[in-house]
């Protein structure tokens, strides 16, 4: 009899262990004289008899079903091995720990701004905690037809949900990329409660939400960026300069071998040259008026108009009012 035991025995554990598997149902077999239980840190069994839930345990360790097991199931209390047959249940093993989920945006999500009647796009980014906190809840609205649960699934239902939240949330707490970053908190926390409503419905709780950053698409943030060069540099010329002196730092980290960054870098060195120049020049108009006798102010003698201003010194081209100050000449 001994002999014909031991060939029926069995054990209970989980088989396909996996960090990102929520939950993992041993069924379809029986349960026979001799089997055990395994349980590993961070994971509970529950013992279930046509889809009730008979029992929990929650202490890892090695038990044997029969002796220590069998005394705590609700309906099962009485039930006896037979020799040729065993016990026909379901054990759901539930993945005890938090989850971390990472999320993004799945489309830009608008807020207003001025001269944009459809709004700004921008895009979010950040994390959210999961845990099992209702395993009735769980069983019947999940594990009664899933053998298995992924992290991957709570996270496809949650990204599905995050657009309009954030859009409910952003309405309420952010005008403008500004507010939305001093918001963050708030906004975090407004929809880590919607979330949980929405998931807890399934038996899992989120137990934590938070938005890393907000950010315009890439192309938005492109014209930001050189928008605010041009507002920094003042002019187009010295915008120019400044993407050359950009494309020349391209070229010497990609080791002298940009060829935009090569041009850039001789365009530049003929802007210096011709700078050095005018520079000179001015130099040597001013030597050149300091040295000429001052005239009378409202004009120069004889009626002819000097060659340079007296009030400025600027070259005169014969004018009768000097074109940088205004002061009459003749």
């Amino acid at each position: 009899m001994g002999l014909f035991s031991n060939q029926f025995s069995n054990v209970v554990e989980w088989e396909e262990w996996r960090e990102d598997m929520i939950f993992w149902k041993w069924t379809n077999r029986e349960i026979k004289k001799g089997s055990r239980l395994i349980l590993k840190p961070g994971q509970d069994a529950i013992f279930l008899f046509n889809g009730k839930i008979e029992g929990i345990f929650k202490d890892d360790g090695d038990y044997d079903i029969e002796s220590q097991i069998i005394p705590f199931l609700s309906t099962l209390k009485g039930f006896k091995f037979g020799f040729n047959s065993g016990m026909r249940a379901e054990v759901l093993f539930v993945n005890t720990k938090e989850f971390t989920i990472k999320w993004g945006t799945k489309s830009p999500i608008m807020i207003p701004a001025p001269n944009m009647p459809g709004g700004l796009p921008i895009r979010a980014n950040g994390t959210a905690n999961i845990k099992v906190n209702d395993y009735t809840t769980l069983i019947d609205k999940v594990a009664g037809v899933k053998t298995e649960y992924f992290v991957d699934d709570v996270r496809v239902r949650i990204i599905t949900l995050l657009d309009q939240l954030l859009m409910k949330w952003i309405s309420k707490e952010g005008k403008d990329m500004f507010n939305l970053q001093a918001n963050a908190y708030d906004i975090s926390n407004g929809i880590r409660q919607d979330l949980d409503m929405e998931t807890q419905k399934d038996g899992i709780a989120v137990t934590g939400f938070s938005v890393n950053s907000f950010n315009y698409p890439e192309e938005i943030q492109n014209t930001i960026n050189r928008n605010a060069a041009t507002s920094m540099v003042g002019d187009m010329g010295k915008y120019q300069q400044v993407s050359m002196t950009d494309a020349m730092a391209d070229g010497k980290m990609n080791n002298g071998n940009s060829t935009m960054g090569a041009m850039a870098e001789m365009m530049m060195g003929a802007q210096m040259a011709n700078q050095m120049m005018n520079n000179m020049n001015n130099m040597n108009n001013q030597q050149n008026q300091q040295a000429q006798p001052q005239q009378p102010q409202g004009g120069a003698q004889g009626g002819a108009a000097p060659k340079f201003c007296p009030n400025c010194g600027n070259p005169t081209n014969g004018a009768k009012f000097c074109s940088n100050c205004g002061q009459q000449l003749v």
